[in-house]
């Protein structure tokens, strides 16, 4: 964001923690690089007594904190939020600023339904799988128009990877086949499937396939995928390397759907 490395303003002794993504930070830029790419996460959470304490005691930045004090608990337009915090130190370039201003106006025309999955959708991003999936689960229960059918399948989707990412395959299973059945896609069914290989054996991936009647180019394509795993040269698993090989898996699923 504009070439800003060094802190233009004195770092904290004692950190903000942004409960979002449970992240301890310690200067003003690390709050503007958060704010910046993660609009979906800035909320009443964010927006507290504590930030403005914090801004105020331990970046000496009364006046900001003055500034914000009034949104605390209100609902605030997120240019009202942001440009005072980003102004502080002119964080960013006037491109910047126009893209984000495009950012903004993009997220004000949308529904809150589409905003709380774009939400579950960051949360994602940055590895906050419970929280991830919370969200999607209060969007799952809601009874709403804004839900479209594709919508239901995405959010059902990532909630799946969510509850892989976190080894509880069973509740990931259940979610990747309710994602299926919302339009029963050929892309849902290979998730499925894959998903299903992964913690059952030949005979019954065999069967499952059959039970549901899965395609022959369905069938090839999920071969063709379990293929190249097999072939993969056999090497020990280092931590934090089943997170990747979980997030390949759905990789084509993201790029295809936008989810």
């Amino acid at each position: 964001m504009s070439g800003y490395i060094l802190c233009q303003v004195k770092k904290a002794e004692k950190p903000f923690y942004i409960e979002n993504i449970s992240t301890n930070i310690y200067s003003i830029e690390e709050l503007c690089y958060y704010l910046y790419n993660n609009l979906y996460l800035v909320d009443h959470s964010l927006i507290s007594n504590k930030l403005c304490t914090w801004l105020d005691e331990e970046l000496k930045l009364p006046k900001l904190a003055a500034k914000l004090r009034p949104f605390i608990g209100k609902e605030a337009g997120l240019e009202e939020i942001l440009y005072p915090i980003f102004k502080e130190i002119n964080y960013l370039a006037y491109e910047e600023l126009r893209i984000l201003n495009g950012r903004i106006e993009r997220r004000n025309k949308e529904s809150e339904e589409i905003r709380e999955k774009r939400k579950g959708d960051a949360l994602m991003e940055n590895r906050m799988y419970v929280n991830a999936i919370r969200v999607y689960q209060k969007l799952l229960e809601k009874d709403s128009r804004e839900i479209s059918r594709e919508m239901r399948e995405r959010i059902l989707h990532n909630q799946g990877c969510a509850y892989s990412y976190l080894f509880q395959m069973d509740k990931a299973l259940d979610c990747f086949f309710a994602a299926w059945k919302v339009n029963q896609s050929e892309k849902a069914l290979k998730i499925y499937l894959l998903a299903y290989r992964s913690v059952h054996t030949p005979e019954e991936f065999e069967k499952i396939q059959e039970d549901l009647k899965a395609e022959n180019s369905v069938k090839k394509e999920t071969a063709r995928a379990l293929e190249q795993f097999i072939s993969l040269p056999e090497q020990k698993i280092a931590p934090g390397e089943t997170d990747r090989i979980l997030e390949d898996l759905t990789r084509e699923y993201h790029r295809s759907t936008g989810s």
